[in-house]
């Protein structure tokens, strides 16, 4: 039996849980690569949250590398190209770009 009152209560059910899952994505921060830099060098977040690096640079390609940390490397990403990762666990994530490696960053994530 399908009466109009469970129909709403199923309809309240789904956008409790949709905006439930939405409220619970982290948010996505980006770095910008340019200039043989990470800008900003050092990137405060929270778990969850996803940094973005955007090569803004007019030539050239970069990629991430996590010095100390199980981390995937990213592939190489040319201007106007980005790569991301989101961050699960707190901690400091020291990187630098693999085909750079004077270029150096750090990601701190938060409780």
């Amino acid at each position: 039996m399908n009466t109009p009152v469970i129909r709403i209560a199923k309809s309240i059910f789904v956008s409790f849980v949709l905006l439930a899952s939405l409220a619970s994505a982290g948010e996505i921060v980006e770095v910008s690569v340019e200039k043989m830099q990470f800008i900003p060098q050092i990137i405060k977040i929270k778990r969850g949250d996803t940094v973005k690096w955007v090569n803004n640079g007019k030539r050239g390609d970069h990629n991430i590398s996590f010095e100390n940390e199980n981390l995937i490397e990213s592939e190489r990403f040319f201007p106007g190209e980005s790569w991301q990762h989101t961050f699960e666990k707190p901690g400091s994530y020291p990187y630098i770009c693999g085909i750079h490696p004077e270029m150096t960053g750090v990601v701190e994530v938060a409780e």
